[in-house]
């Protein structure tokens, strides 16, 4: 059978005045980067995605997709693309800057709010994935997974990475990065391909995402995922010249793994370490972390297991990526329980609440004041109607309190639509129950 390939173009923005849903809400601002401006201030934040679609050069439209995909005259598959009918979502914005905080009033009881809307700025060009003669499903969740893949391993964590040495086909498990095989990109968690682009440029024209079955090549910048409470410590200083977050160690034209932030040796470091999460059910709970900056699809797995608790990875807005001198946090998606982390950590399909569908979302992160934030979020706008089928509570020194249950967010006790923020003052966990 003959099948057509199908271009997907990513178009990305930077816009205000309109809600996203990462929100945080500062129980106490003192010190913090929305203390310099005056409230009505905005500062502008990394939008969501739109997606269009490029058939041989010519530019189709959604619907015309849709219609050939049902008609069989189309094929999309792979990780990148699951469905049409989940497009509009397939780029996940990313992870929420601290600084782009809006006080919505000078009480501290009501949520700041992150701004986002969509605009016609394009920012770079994805390839969709190699194509077969049918699409990939998602997988049902109804089933219990399987025990979590290793964390571990014999790796030292806390080696210095032999940047130039180690060749672009060996996965550096031995400096403690997570091997991923669900994803079929030989263990990391995604790749871009940046053709054209030298080291010491002041930015990156042109990215291109590889797709399913790729290999980390020359010219390429390939992420990882690190064990529970460390993370990925590696991004270049050139980013995406349209705002594009790009990360991971560096495929040289030597075919050789390097260093893109030489400030750090190590290509996995710890996190605050003073958010965990506790899994009380009697299964498991995928929690799937953002990989930012990169792709910013929710590849990084911490497969929470019955009875355990783990350390949940904070990242320092001091000392962690920041975009277009903006800090970032980190932001989980937390998938029904019973999911494997393999069906959820990667795209999911709509109608079955994993992936990028997962009903919440966490932020996490400790802001440029020295105050770590957490929050429960309900995942608008891709899917503000599923529902967990367990309760999470944040206990330990917190300021107030912040809960979910049965598709209901608790602030202080009282339901929001919006979901649920506090400030850690000692130590915090996210109780699954």
């Amino acid at each position: 059978m003959k099948v057509s390939r199908i271009a997907l173009l990513s178009v990305a923005t930077l816009t205000v005045a309109q809600p996203h849903h990462h929100a945080h809400r500062h129980a106490a601002r003192h010190g913090s980067p929305i203390e310099v401006r005056a409230p009505d201030v905005v500062e502008y934040v990394p939008g969501p995605t739109v997606t269009v679609y490029k058939l041989n050069g010519q530019y189709i439209s959604a619907a015309d997709v849709q219609d050939g995909i049902a008609s069989g005259k189309y094929v999309i598959d792979g990780n990148t693309i699951s469905s049409v009918d989940q497009a509009p979502s397939i780029i996940p914005s990313a992870s929420t800057p601290y600084s782009a905080l809006l006080p919505s009033s000078s009480s501290t009881s009501e949520a700041a709010q992150f701004f986002q809307e969509p605009t016609t700025s394009p920012i770079s060009t994805y390839v969709a994935p190699t194509t077969s003669s049918t699409p990939v499903a998602a997988k049902s969740s109804s089933a219990p997974a399987a025990a979590s893949s290793s964390y571990g391993g014999s790796g030292n964590i806390n080696a210095d990475f032999p940047s130039g040495t180690i060749p672009c086909s060996t996965f550096p498990s031995a400096y403690g990065a997570i091997y991923i095989d669900w994803l079929d990109l030989s263990g990391w968690s995604g790749i871009q391909n940046v053709p054209g682009f030298s080291p010491g440029d002041s930015s990156i024209s042109y990215i291109e995402t590889a797709v399913s079955g790729s290999e980390c090549t020359t010219d390429s910048y390939c992420s990882y995922a690190c064990p529970p409470g460390y993370q990925k410590s590696q991004w270049p200083t050139a980013q995406g010249s349209k705002g594009q977050s790009v990360g991971g160690l560096y495929c040289n034209s030597n075919g050789m793994l390097e260093l893109s932030r030489t400030s750090v040796s190590q290509i996995c470091t710890a996190g605050v370490g003073n958010v965990k999460v506790q899994n009380k059910l009697t299964t498991n709970v995928a929690v799937c972390r953002t990989d930012y900056p990169g792709l910013e699809s929710e590849t990084i797995p911490l497969n929470t297991q019955p009875g355990q608790t783990y350390p949940l990875t904070c990242p320092d807005a001091s000392d962690y990526y920041s975009w277009e001198s903006l800090p970032t946090s980190a932001q989980y998606y937390i998938n029904p329980n019973g999911t494997s982390e393999a069906d959820a950590c990667q795209w999911g399909s709509k109608g079955f609440n994993i992936g990028n569908w997962a009903p919440v979302n966490a932020g996490v992160g400790k802001s440029t004041d020295g105050t770590t934030y957490i929050s429960l979020l309900p995942n608008t706008p891709t899917n503000p109607d599923g529902t967990l089928d367990f309760c999470i509570t944040i206990t330990g020194d917190i300021s107030g309190s912040c809960s979910y249950s049965g598709g209901t967010y608790y602030q202080d006790g009282v339901q929001s639509s919006t979901g649920c923020t506090v400030a850690v003052t000692g130590t915090a966990t996210f109780v699954f129950s």
